[in-house]
């Protein structure tokens, strides 16, 4: 089965290129103009990827966000953003948003960003080779996997997103290695997303609220005051 995008615009015009464009490639397209009506839809439905605009009727593309995170936490998901709002563009990836386009964008710069996000959940979804001993990080009771991309704590799953599990594994794969903000953002997000520095504390939060410990043992991840953050293994 292609994947399927859902598509949550109310620009006509905007919608139908991008349904045109995506079917070109093979995906499977579903379009919704109003925010409630998309809500109710992406709250059952099966899908790869979705792609938000934040102004949308009845319910805007950042509520959309946050809550299909808290629901697929794996699912990718773009935003669409208009020139003069940079603070939504911050609001969005804070909320979990994968990507964002800001409009106009090329098309072909939407093809290649969606194929990218695709790709990177399909790689994320693959079971575990054999050789998953080669690939296993283990810091006490955390057990990170970058085959299969799964982090048990205590024995248990945790559910990350796509950019947490990156962020997670880029730091524990980097123990004791101190990194800025600034160096995390172009590590994990890439360049596209220079000056959305605070997006990293967002996220580091997130990955502490999730890998809490039950005792009163220091975090996983550490803050080092004025430079940035590092992993802390047991040997820190």
């Amino acid at each position: 089965m292609p994947p399927k995008i859902i598509i949550v615009e109310d620009d006509p015009a905007i919608a139908e290129m991008l349904v045109y464009h995506l079917q070109d490639l093979g995906y499977q397209t579903e379009h919704f103009d109003d925010g409630l009506k998309a809500r109710a839809y992406l709250a059952e439905a099966e899908y790869d990827l979705a792609l938000l605009d934040i102004m949308l009727p009845n319910y805007s593309g950042l509520d959309l966000c946050r809550e299909l995170r808290q629901l697929r936490p794996s699912t990718p998901i773009m935003m669409l953003t208009s020139l003069d709002s940079e603070a939504d563009r911050v609001v969005g990836l804070e909320l979990g948003a994968d990507d964002y386009l800001t409009k106009p964008f090329s098309m072909r710069e939407c093809q290649a960003r969606i194929k990218a996000l695709l790709r990177r959940c399909e790689i994320n979804n693959k079971p575990p080779t054999d050789d998953t001993t080669q690939t296993k990080i283990q810091f006490e009771e955390l057990s990170i996997n970058s085959i299969s991309h799964q982090v048990h704590l205590d024995g248990k799953v945790v559910e990350l997103t796509a950019r947490e599990f990156e962020l997670l594994l880029f730091l524990a794969q980097n123990s004791q290695q101190v990194y800025s903000r600034n160096e995390l953002l172009d590590a994990i997000w890439g360049y596209t997303h220079e000056g959305y520095e605070h997006t990293v504390n967002t996220h580091i939060n997130r990955l502490r609220k999730k890998l809490k410990r039950s005792d009163d043992k220091p975090h996983f991840i550490q803050t080092v005051w004025a430079v940035g953050y590092k992993f802390l293994d047991s040997t820190g």
